[in-house]
């Protein structure tokens, strides 16, 4: 189920994605009328307060809501030999997933791994604040995180994990493709078998008087420094 103008407008622009039916209200299928025609699709429509009533209770539809068939499931082995990639631990907030699935869809990220349990579906409430992004970021999904982590050395990939007791500064750590950056849920962290998988451990030093980052605001300046070391390395 995908909600909100944003996350529906790229999902039915994109090719991968099996769209089953499209409820909206008048303007919002005005809006999207050529993505709907393009998709072939007839919308089904309704008030608002339909929309509402099928979506999650938290959830800002604006409008539309979208019934999708899942995207095809994806292998560590489909991911580039010399990609970027996000592990994520455990993180289950769907706001804040979603926000770091439209983060790497911002950064090119190549994939974001996950686990089966412990993370948030990749629908509704995620979807609306992924703003698009998942359709634009293959999302591996595996049952055991650190045996992936082992994979993906295996792979040749440079396994970060962001922690705040870290010995070294991202900024400051040398980093080569490919890269995995490896984040934890708030306030739990990396667990220790996730850390113990990784090649570095780094740090985000923050200037202010806060020192700590909501996990979604952690990625976006991890990647930001990734990206520029990543640069002035090669």
């Amino acid at each position: 189920m995908d909600l909100g103008f944003h996350s529906v407008r790229e999902a039915l622009r994109s090719p991968r994605r099996e769209a089953v039916r499209l409820y909206a209200t008048t303007a919002a299928a005005e809006r999207l009328a050529a993505e709907i025609a393009a998709k072939r699709l007839d919308p089904i429509i309704v008030e608002a307060e339909e929309i509402a009533r099928r979506a999650p209770s938290d959830a800002v539809h604006q409008g539309v809501l979208l019934e999708a068939r899942p995207l095809e499931a994806l292998d560590l082995a489909d991911i580039r030999a010399d990609g970027v990639v996000l592990a994520l631990d455990q993180v289950t907030d769907p706001h804040n997933v979603g926000a770091i699935v439209r983060t790497a869809a911002a950064f090119a990220l190549d994939a974001i791994v996950t686990t089966e349990r412990h993370s948030p579906d990749l629908a509704g409430v995620l979807a609306k604040s992924a703003s698009g992004g998942l359709e634009h970021v293959p999302i591996v999904t595996v049952v055991n995180l650190a045996r992936a982590l082992d994979e993906l050395g295996d792979m040749g990939f440079l396994r970060v994990g962001l922690d705040s007791e870290g010995p070294a500064s991202l900024e400051d750590t040398t980093l080569s493709r490919p890269l995995c950056l490896a984040l934890g849920a708030e306030g739990k962290g990396l667990r220790r078998l996730t850390r113990e998988r990784c090649d570095v451990l780094a740090r985000l030093d923050m200037p202010g008087p806060i020192k700590s980052l909501n996990v979604s605001n952690a990625c976006a300046v991890a990647l930001t420094l990734a990206r520029a070391r990543l640069t002035s390395q090669s």
